[in-house]
């Protein structure tokens, strides 16, 4: 590989990777504040980066954190020691709190009341919602809350991962004579964070209260006689990675499900306390959780804003939110019902969420009550959990098929689901394998094998994103469906590896975690650069979710040293520096922020006009060269490989609506439209893509 050379010490030549987390949370919160998206649909943008934020501590932080506890002197790309890039993530974070409750505060709750969507702050309450709420209270809750007043006998009790609780501090004697200065009372998970009052007690047309607010009113209830003198909501945020010891397991599944009930109980990495919450009761608290003051955030509303993604689910307003649309589906499709003969006809490449996810349901729908299909091979990295793909599998495997299933265990989050999904396919005799233990399965690989005219033909689907209805919807991916033979006995091969064991095979056409696809990917770098330098045009595009691999981004620099265009298309975190002098003043990042998540791989090497373009699972992380097994895919096809640089490349790199630019220092700047012409990729493609299905 050709390495880059600058005048700079290594650690100048890349960003922090948790830095840049955040920093894609403030993209992601600009939404929140853009005007012209709809409003509730604003409310969700915020929501999301709640939930962001809280996998961000759960997994990010909880990594940093153990290795200030382990003495960790490894030194990370970027040179930060781990107690140096905590204090930045610590500052960093808690200036993105506060910016995100104040957008609630100033922005979205006043704009929503003027739309009669109404929360109801305590204090404001008139007799009659008064009356309500102590009846909700009474009739609902009481009999289901179970304060704990904390002495010797009542420790303080342990609370769930981000479940909602309140710290009430209290004075005098109960009727023991016992006394305690403060007590925890744990709100239930199945009651909702807020509750809608009906129109005519809450005067407007959607009125809520929350929950908290109910608490906060009637806690005296549950300690009669004692004095109130607080009561403050709190969430601790706890270390959620599973630690399964890979030399002591004998059976991954048996383990990961003792694991997952711990997993609620990990180390505290974050408390989230009200804003008017003492700070002798905030620092109580944290050392119970064995927390810094650092590690608290103060905040001026409810303590876990992701449950109000649920608002817009429970206002009928369609001016509020994102325009519905019917997805497209490829004309060669509506033609022909029977998918394998479409497939036979020639490739068919899908765009999500712009065109349907139904062909690949129908697709292994089809295989399922086909008497001529004879097996099947799918992947399992998440799916939902009334899947209909997963049901297709039950079915065929009912059906006397052999059916196999790679289900990766390791999903992070999705573990139970992909537990559960194992344990029917297998009672139904499907065979069901766990991948490479410490190699977790990402790619996205369905395999069929039809009997055709006396012999075997395969059919094969090549994704980059889940085998997931519902985030299909939501997701911006590419599917390709194909009987091409080289790509086919590549996904066997490929499936052969992770069910059976020997060494891998030379594959044919695809790219292949952990073996081949790094050093295919610096070698395809590496090549335009040569072409460069021979004076020729040379250009690299390739958009993905981050990039962080310092090798590749080393190959990246030297290849924009030697001339070659380089424009990267990168959803989140990048830990390369564009526009640098003499490093990388030929790059170009830019980041999509909008209505879909960006989620689609594509690698594009112009390799003097042969243009070769590749699909995939993986981003550029260490994690998905090293640690996963992942395919990269060749668009051998010319109208596909058209439609992909038309549809996946081109737009996002004119857009000027939702794109934001990369600067050296890791920040971005919102890109800005010229002559007043928005230009979104997301509309455009909808507008071209969802518009042929009304056609």
């Amino acid at each position: 590989m050709t390495q880059a050379h600058h005048a700079d010490t290594s650690t100048e030549l890349f960003l922090n990777r948790e830095l840049g987390l955040l920093e894609f949370n403030r993209r992601v919160l600009a939404q929140a504040e853009d005007p012209r998206n709809p409003l509730l649909e604003r409310l969700k943008f915020l929501c999301i980066v709640s939930s962001n934020m809280d996998e961000f501590f759960e997994v990010r932080v909880a990594w940093v954190k153990e290795n200030i506890r382990m003495h960790s002197t490894r030194p990370a790309p970027d040179g930060l020691s781990p107690e140096a890039a905590f204090q930045r993530i610590s500052e960093e974070a808690h200036a993105l709190v506060e910016r995100q409750y104040k957008i609630l505060r100033e922005n979205l709750l006043p704009a929503l009341a003027e739309e009669s969507i109404v929360f109801l702050r305590r204090t404001s309450w008139n007799d009659a919602q008064r009356a309500w709420v102590r009846d909700y209270f009474e009739r609902e809750l009481a009999p289901v809350l179970t304060p704990i007043g904390l002495d010797p006998a009542h420790p303080f009790p342990r609370l769930l991962n981000k479940s909602l609780n309140f710290a009430v501090e209290l004075d005098g004697r109960d009727a023991f004579g016992r006394s305690s200065g403060i007590a925890i009372v744990q709100a239930p998970r199945i009651f909702p964070r807020f509750i809608k009052l009906p129109s005519d007690v809450s005067g407007a047309e959607h009125g809520f209260v929350f929950l908290s607010s109910v608490l906060h009113a009637h806690v005296d209830q549950l300690f009669p006689g004692m004095e109130i003198k607080g009561c403050y909501q709190f969430r601790v945020t706890r270390d959620s990675d599973l630690n399964v010891d890979e030399e002591d397991v004998k059976d991954l599944r048996a383990a990961l499900q003792g694991e997952l009930t711990q997993r609620q109980y990990g180390d505290g990495v974050r408390l989230e306390v009200a804003d008017n919450c003492p700070h002798h009761i905030s620092d109580y608290l944290s050392e119970q959780f064995g927390l810094l003051r650092e590690d608290i955030y103060r905040v001026d509303g409810p303590v876990n804003l992701v449950r109000l993604m649920q608002v817009p689910d429970q206002v009928d307003r369609a001016d509020l939110k994102f325009q519905p649309f019917m997805p497209g589906v490829p004309k060669e499709l509506r033609k022909q019902p029977d998918m394998f003969a479409a497939i036979r006809h020639g490739d068919i490449l899908l765009h999500h969420p712009f065109q349907s996810f139904t062909p690949v349901i129908d697709l292994l729908q089809q295989a399922a009550r086909d008497p001529a299909v004879v097996a099947i091979k799918m992947t399992v990295y998440r799916t939902s959990k009334d899947s209909a793909l997963m049901e297709a599998l039950i079915e065929a495997a009912e059906a006397g098929k052999e059916v196999t299933a790679v289900v990766e265990l390791m999903a992070r989050f999705d573990e139970e689901a992909n537990i559960n999904w194992a344990a029917k396919l297998e009672r139904v005799g499907a065979h069901v394998v766990y991948g490479v233990y410490g190699y977790k399965t990402h790619a996205k690989m369905l395999l069929i094998v039809r009997r055709e005219e006396g012999r075997l033909r395969r059919y094969a689907h090549l994704g980059t994103g889940n085998y997931h209805q519902r985030t299909a919807k939501l997701y911006t991916d590419f599917g390709l469906m194909t009987c091409n033979e080289d790509k086919c006995a590549d996904v066997n091969d490929v499936f052969i590896q992770l069910t059976g064991m020997g060494n891998p095979g030379k594959l044919k056409a695809l790219w292949q975690s952990p073996f081949t696809m790094h050093s295919s990917m610096i070698a395809a770098i590496d090549r335009e650069a040569n072409i460069a330098r021979a004076g020729r045009r040379a250009v690299i595009i390739a958009k993905m979710n981050s990039l962080l691999e310092p090798a590749l981004i080393e190959a990246l620099y030297a290849a924009s040293q030697a001339g070659v265009t380089i424009h990267l298309i990168v959803r989140g975190v990048c830990t390369l520096r564009p526009g640098v002098k003499g490093l990388s003043e030929n790059i170009k990042v830019r980041s999509i922020v909008g209505r879909f998540l960006e989620h689609t791989r594509v690698f594009y090497f112009f390799n003097d006009g042969a243009e070769d373009l590749y699909l995939g699972s993986a981003d550029w992380m260490g994690r998905n060269f090293f640690r996963r097994v992942e395919v990269a895919f060749p668009i051998y096809d010319n109208k596909s490989k058209r439609r992909i640089i038309r549809e996946g490349l081109r737009p996002y790199l004119v857009d000027n609506a939702q794109a934001w630019e990369m600067q050296p220092d890791g920040r971005y700047r919102k890109k800005a439209a010229r002559g007043g012409i928005l230009r979104s990729a997301q509309g455009m493609l909808l507008s071209e893509l969802a518009a042929k299905a009304r056609d």
